[in-house]
């Protein structure tokens, strides 16, 4: 198999490195997170501008009909620079179940406007006692003359506060664990009834805690089928974790520069630390890490849409096990490799490990995809 890019895919690597590299440090993350909306929205103009945001979109619907490859490239060099911006939540999550469920006229009326940067986009579906289980959903959507009315609760909303619109999932049929019976409503964030509040992660992004107390809504919002709509969201779910591999692969790339940098320039009895065989050791322990997880995040991102439902399932796992594993370790190693300013908010060492910590849970960390992986395996023998 060719892991060669082609001649569109590395140029839009290096578009994206030289914007990361620019555009991003330390200093200017942290001003792009006290802005109102927690990211910069001239930033995200700028994205709109280079077609990064219509990117997985097909050109008819107003985007570039990039892969996941495509995406993947995007979110290592995103990782990279820790970027605040809300590509996962917008654009991959909120962008990708329109596109994979949405009418040929939803499509039409939301995508373009989502990359040209004026609509943004926020999947509403996680919930106090679902945990990682998507098929847990206890909102409901009931049938109200020609339309729906939903009520109940969303937790953890990536970027709920700053979104237009927002994707919900609500239950129309079946018990709270049924796969059958889910459906997804686009929904006005601020329609009466919608309720959001927002608030910092921990790794500085945004969240927000979603309530819908009777909000009504057309016939014309349900995304799809009104009670069919699980494998939509497992199969868009399995896109973003792709994405989200890309982008630890990027995190871990830069944490092991940072450390093998500190390595060869502090000094301890006189001479580099670096110098020393069992930091040595460590250290190349972390490269071979990050070599793993690049593997597993290429082979995630091919594998993003495949046909094969139940393959894509076993592949996205393993690749979220490895990354999950691997980004703990080369996290850990990092902050105790740089010693005591490994600790501190004014270094970077920190705010990278918080990333890889919270992608590790983000849709079920690596004990829950080895679950998932070994379930699939064994469904399949």
């Amino acid at each position: 198999m060719d892991f060669d890019f082609t001649e569109e895919q590395r140029l839009l690597d290096e578009t994206v490195r030289r914007l990361v590299k620019d555009e991003y440090d330390i200093a200017k993350r942290k001003s792009y997170m006290a802005a109102p909306d927690g990211f910069s929205r001239k930033l995200w103009d700028r994205y709109a501008e280079l077609g990064l945001l219509g990117l997985p979109f097909a050109e008819s619907e107003g985007g570039f009909g990039g892969s996941a490859v495509e995406i993947m490239i995007v979110m290592e060099s995103f990782g990279r620079g820790l970027v605040v911006e809300p590509y996962l939540a917008s654009i991959v999550l909120g962008g990708g179940l329109v596109s994979l469920a949405g009418s040929a006229a939803q499509k039409q009326a939301i995508l373009p406007q989502v990359a040209a940067g004026k609509l943004l986009l926020a999947f509403a579906h996680g919930e106090r006692q679902s945990r990682y289980a998507l098929a847990d959903v206890e909102t409901t959507a009931t049938k109200d003359g020609s339309g729906w009315m939903l009520s109940g609760h969303k937790g953890v909303v990536l970027n709920g506060d700053s979104a237009d619109q927002l994707i919900v999932s609500a239950r129309s049929a079946g018990g709270s664990r049924e796969r059958n019976g889910i459906g997804l409503f686009l929904v006005d964030a601020k329609a009466k009834g919608v309720g959001v509040r927002g608030y910092p992660t921990v790794d500085g992004l945004r969240a927000a805690e979603v309530t819908l107390d009777g909000v009504r809504v057309g016939g014309d919002a349900v995304l799809g089928v009104a009670d069919g709509a699980y494998p939509v969201i497992e199969h868009a779910v399995d896109r973003a974790l792709a994405a989200l591999a890309a982008e630890a692969v990027g995190i871990m790339e830069t944490l092991n520069a940072a450390t093998l940098d500190y390595l060869k320039t502090r000094k301890q009895f006189g001479v580099p630390i670096g110098s020393f065989q069992a930091l040595q050791h460590r250290m190349a322990d972390m490269v071979v890490e990050h070599e793993q997880s690049k593997s597993m995040a290429v082979l995630a991102a091919l594998s993003a849409d495949l046909a094969d439902a139940a393959e894509r399932r076993r592949v996205i796992s393993a690749a979220k096990v490895q990354i999950g594993r691997s980004g703990r370790f080369v996290g850990q190693q990092s902050i105790q490799l740089h010693g005591g300013i490994g600790m501190t908010d004014e270094y970077l060492a920190g705010h990278y490990f918080k990333r890889l910590t919270m992608i590790d849970q983000s849709f079920g960390d690596a004990d829950h995809h080895l679950d998932r992986f070994a379930e699939v395996t064994l469904s399949a023998g």
